[in-house]
């Protein structure tokens, strides 16, 4: 008797969503670095949230900016960020040992209450304006015109779309207590999905959110918003 044919998985069965969720994962977990090499004539480091990785990285390669270096924190540190400010200092600290003259900081203020702009004036370095990464992305002016909007708004992203489980639902305990989500949530309407690319999969996966949460969803497509334009003022245009 002939066994029927077995699907076969493994690396020949791997997709691009899978590559995708893979390095979004350790992007979360682990962050970004490369081999801890001194700096070359005329780098400029890069220190960025992990949850922006793959869009700096697009708008390095865009552009052919060869002499950009691009280091992430864990992007699981937004729901610590008590303990941002001092982590990019560390990285700041340690671009500066390797010899990098320019230094610049991809993080907004990201919930640390003003402790990020502090330590980037301590550090004399300079980071891109707004408060949140979803305010860059949407574009800052646009976003503040109608701060009124952002009240009972969660906003999601790419990486925020693809991570809603572990940095949310997870994060928040809510796969142990589901009870929570009413309590958690309950002065939100809706999930708005700022979008930096056309992908089914991510609107879908960001409409599955907001359903879980019980919220209104509403999607936007934004591109990279400010985030291209604040790194043509660094790396140069």
């Amino acid at each position: 008797m002939r066994r029927g044919k077995r699907e076969r998985t493994g690396r020949g069965s791997a997709t691009q969503a899978d590559y995708a969720d893979a390095l979004s994962a350790r992007l979360l977990e682990d962050g970004l670095s490369g081999p801890r090499r001194a700096a070359e004539p005329g780098q400029i480091m890069l220190i960025a949230c992990g949850a922006l990785a793959r869009e700096v990285l697009a708008v390095i390669e865009a552009n052919g900016w060869t002499h950009a270096v691009l280091e992430c924190l864990p992007a699981k540190l937004h729901n610590a960020p008590q303990h941002i400010a001092e982590a990019v200092r560390t990285k700041v600290r340690d671009a500066k040992a390797r010899g990098f003259g320019g230094i610049y900081v991809l993080y907004a203020d990201c919930g640390t209450g003003g402790a990020l702009d502090r330590v980037c004036t301590e550090e004399g370095v300079e980071r891109i304006p707004g408060p949140h990464c979803y305010a860059f992305f949407d574009g800052v002016e646009i976003f503040e015109a109608r701060h009124g909007d952002a009240l009972g708004t969660l906003y999601l992203t790419d990486f925020f779309a693809r991570q809603f489980d572990a940095l949310i639902w997870r994060g928040f305990g809510l796969d142990r207590a589901p009870e929570m989500r009413d309590i958690l949530f309950a002065n939100y309407t809706r999930v708005v999905y700022l979008a930096q690319t056309d992908d089914p999969a991510l609107d879908a996966a960001a409409e599955a959110a907001a359903a879980r949460l019980g919220l209104a969803y509403e999607r936007r497509f934004t591109g990279y918003g400010d985030l291209s334009a604040a790194m043509a003022g660094v790396l140069g245009g």
